[in-house]
């Protein structure tokens, strides 16, 4: 019975890290679209808003004004609603960290 409850334990464990490792590339991947207009890592040097170093709260809010049409624009709109929400957490939480 032990070495079941090792074994499923041991399981779960590889699984979480299998799922934070797809998170980490599936961030990457998702800031990267972001960087044509926002810069590297959201550290901007045009006309465009700095991402780095944004409150979590403050980008997750952003997106939903983009999507519900609240905040309008021109190009965000179509960017912000392909997006999950899972995945609009996952850019707050990696701008977030970013040095402004």
């Amino acid at each position: 019975m032990r070495g079941i409850m090792f074994f499923v334990s041991l399981l779960c464990c590889l699984l979480m890290v299998t799922v934070s490792a797809a998170e980490v590339r599936n961030v990457d991947l998702l800031v990267s679209s972001c960087a044509a207009c926002h810069g590297t890592n959201g550290h901007s040097v045009g006309g465009t808003p700095k991402l780095a170093g944004l409150s979590e709260l403050h980008f997750i809010e952003q997106m939903k004004e983009f999507t519900s049409g609240e905040r309008p624009s021109t190009v965000m709109f179509h960017h912000a609603s392909g997006y999950t929400s899972d995945e609009i957490v996952l850019m707050a939480e990696f701008f977030s960290k970013q040095n402004n």
